[in-house]
């Protein structure tokens, strides 16, 4: 794969750009894969999707968990809903992680990634502990595959993922990092942020989003590459300055508009990537 090589976040049965042919229409090399359904993450479908993306040249870097009773119409009900950190989903949830960590490696993919959700903030807090621990048994399996397990930034500081990775304390456990929801979550000012956690980052998400809301806007609506409060240009020359070499995976998510985004955005992208690295 190209340095940079710029990509878009994807599934294959449902969402965002929907089905291969999406993909391929874009010309991108890479994608962001959000898992698929259990039916389709079978050894055979598992083997088709394989043989999919290879012939039509796309690599998945990373594949990325969501589930179905994730709710993020509220950050409180995030808080409730996301990731392994709600308690009355954690067990089940963890089960599917590790089955998901198998299918990336089925397609031959070295990194899986998600929302842990809302951690506590307070280390000596025991359901901080408790996420821990099975923040490590998501790591220990990702291991057993040659993969790390990806974090995405926005529902905590970037001082506080440090404590928790800390905590963790595991090889491969690493940031995808996404600078609009540093701004969504109200997690603190994204280019700071990359500063700190800018050693752990493995993949990215090229998204942006705007500081004021327009009214009845939802607070996590995303807003087009370029033209909200990230500042890109400055993302990508910290992104330069750290060494990170991975794609430039643009994520669109709530536009009526979002295949005329996603091209703006890659020639956003492109023209970017020429005036930095030459």
């Amino acid at each position: 794969m190209n340095k940079w090589a710029t990509g878009i976040f994807t599934s294959i049965d449902e969402g965002l750009g929907a089905g291969l042919d999406s993909v391929k229409e874009l010309g991108v090399s890479t994608v962001h894969l959000r898992a698929p359904r259990s039916e389709l993450r079978s050894k055979e479908k598992t083997a088709e999707i394989k043989e999919q993306f290879a012939e039509s040249e796309i690599e998945i870097s990373v594949v990325f968990l969501g589930f179905p009773d994730d709710d993020y119409s509220t950050t409180d009900v995030v808080k409730q809903t996301v990731g392994l950190v709600p308690k009355d989903r954690r067990e089940r949830r963890l089960a599917e992680t590790l089955d998901i960590s198998g299918f990336a490696h089925g397609l031959g993919v070295d990194a899986i990634g998600m929302h842990l959700g809302f951690v506590p903030q307070d280390p000596t807090d025991p359901d901080f502990s408790a996420v821990v621990e099975v923040t490590r048994k998501v790591c220990d399996r990702c291991l057993e595959f040659g993969q790390h397990f990806h974090l995405e930034t926005g529902q905590e500081t970037a001082s506080e993922l440090l404590t928790f990775i800390d905590a963790v304390d595991r090889k491969n456990i690493a940031v995808n990092f996404d600078p609009a929801n540093m701004i969504l979550y109200g997690a603190g000012e994204p280019l700071a942020a990359l500063d700190l956690v800018g050693r752990h980052v493995r993949s990215v998400h090229c998204k942006d989003a705007a500081k004021k809301r327009q009214a009845g806007q939802p607070w996590y609506e995303d807003a087009p590459l370029g033209e909200g409060d990230v500042d890109i240009r400055g993302f990508l020359l910290k992104l330069h300055d750290l060494g990170y070499e991975g794609p430039l995976t643009i994520e669109r998510e709530y536009s009526p508009n979002q295949v005329g985004d996603i091209k703006k955005a890659l020639q956003l992208l492109e023209d970017l990537r020429k005036e930095i690295r030459g």
